[in-house]
């Protein structure tokens, strides 16, 4: 027996997905050379709208604080916070919404562009909401155990309200940890080593020409600062980087001797393009790179209030200034390589078309809302002599389904193929596993989906076995 499944929330990133990417990548920068569909991996999520990146790397990963725009948005409808990460750069594992407007008692709307941190054994993530009771924004502080949550509310109440938006935190060599946010100024405070209160008062940092840029056609507004500043150290120099301008924005940046300043001015980091009229940055260094994260609206339906995150990797230049970086839907390349003889979860993902992920009654996620002919992209699978099976976490309420293992793109070679029963429910769960032949070296691994008409199947995890452990268990 089979029954209807509701509809998706968010049908919008279908088949067209690469084309499209490059359509508005190539009408926005000219002179960046588009790549084939094959190799798009930005922007780095599809499965739903994101802005606003805020990266942070913790015991070898990156895990990308992200906000979340609502499908069909007309203004920054935004009601939660993400979280994803990496190893690799490539791939990217969702670890869904571990933060939301309801996890504050005291915030109304507006889940807004925040930043997480980590110390002394906690994760303390910055975030601005409008508060219910004054109805201005405010910035609140989330803390957690783990760099994906469960966040709660540290204090209850706002830690910094002045109507104001966009924290960033940065902890300098000293451990102090200051706190700046701002638009249409722009403020710090010193946190206390609890990470949860400071000492003094808001103090506003001087939006000088020298310091900023200089804005023109804008008497209120001198300089070019707008929002998102972005604040770390590299070399005993402190950068920060923000939106510019509006609208439509770009990025740019300042250096300073000192974490309060004196400000100077040094250029622009990303010009405006991308179909987005705004613009925010997030930098990070991992694994020996420097990586420059941003968002754009070049998804399906994708705008200025319905955006998605990208990223470039980029080298600082030989004085330490930033250079020039332009969008591109090649993205950052790889770090290494999946390893698919350990379990990786179904949610990470380089490229998908079709697929969705929601929460599983398993625990985490599992990707589905899947039609015929979707698929995910893993890049750079590192099967080395060769793998021998493919086991996967399945749920179906269809009969007929089938998870295909392609190489090197989604009509690539069949590598194997394994049927999905009709388990009984989309989150009645079973194990299944087929044979593989031909999945050996570093190669682009598609998990396409067939079957009938309407939604297919559920997937949490899978897993290769690799041919000489199959040999030896003999």
């Amino acid at each position: 027996m089979t029954y209807a499944r509701p509809l998706s929330p968010s049908r919008r990133l279908g088949r067209a997905v690469a084309w499209v990417v490059g359509l508005i990548l190539a009408l926005a920068v000219p002179a960046v050379v588009q790549p084939t569909a094959a190799r798009a991996d930005n922007p780095i999520v599809q499965t739903i709208y994101t802005a606003d990146p805020a990266p942070l790397v913790h015991n070898g990963r990156v895990y990308l604080y992200t906000g979340h725009d609502e499908d069909n948005s007309t203004n920054y409808t935004m009601k939660e916070w993400r979280v994803w990460s990496s190893d690799d750069m490539v791939n990217w594992t969702d670890h869904g919404s571990p933060l939301g407007l309801a996890s504050f008692s005291w915030a109304s709307t507006n889940a807004w562009a925040g930043q997480a941190v980590y110390r002394n054994g906690k994760f303390y993530w910055y975030v601005p909401m409008t508060n219910r009771a004054t109805g201005r924004m405010a910035i609140g502080v989330a803390v957690a155990d783990s760099p994906t949550g469960p966040f709660r509310d540290a204090l209850g109440h706002p830690l910094v309200e002045n109507g104001q938006i966009d924290p960033t935190v940065f902890i300098d060599d000293d451990g102090q940890a200051y706190l700046y946010w701002g638009n249409p100024d722009l403020w710090y405070v010193k946190l206390n080593a609890d990470m949860t209160s400071y000492a003094g008062s808001p103090t506003k940092i001087p939006l000088t020409t020298a310091g900023f840029g200089t804005r023109t056609g804008d008497a209120s507004r001198p300089t070019l600062f707008e929002e998102g500043p972005w604040v770390y150290k590299r070399n005993g120099l402190y950068y920060i980087v923000f939106a510019a301008k509006c609208c439509s924005e770009f990025i740019a940046y300042s250096t300073a001797p000192g974490p309060t300043g004196p400000w100077t001015y040094r250029g622009t980091v990303m010009p405006t393009q991308g179909g987005s009229f705004t613009n925010h940055p997030g930098i990070t260094d991992f694994k020996g790179n420097s990586y420059f994260f941003y968002h754009n609206g070049a998804l399906p339906g994708g705008g200025g209030f319905t955006r998605s995150i990208a990223v470039e990797k980029f080298s600082y230049n030989s004085d330490g200034t930033i250079p020039t970086i332009n969008m591109t839907n090649a993205g950052a390349p790889q770090v290494g390589t999946l390893n698919p003889y350990t379990r990786q979860e179904a949610d990470t993902i380089a490229w998908e078309s079709g697929v969705e992920t929601e929460p599983s009654g398993e625990g985490g996620l599992n990707v589905g809302y899947i039609d015929n002919g979707d698929y995910i992209k893993v890049k750079g699978v590192g099967f080395g002599a060769g793998a021998s099976s493919f086991t996967t976490r399945v749920a179906s309420a269809v009969d007929g389904s089938a998870v295909e293992l392609r190489l090197g793109g989604p009509s690539g070679t069949v590598a194997g193929r394994c049927s999905v029963p009709n388990t009984g429910g989309w989150q009645t769960w079973t194990t299944v596993s087929c044979p593989v032949s031909g999945a050996t070296g570093t190669q682009d691994l598609y998990l396409r989906f067939t079957g009938g008409s309407g939604y297919l199947l559920n997937m949490i995890w899978w897993r290769f076995t690799a041919a000489f452990a199959a040999a030896a268990s003999k």
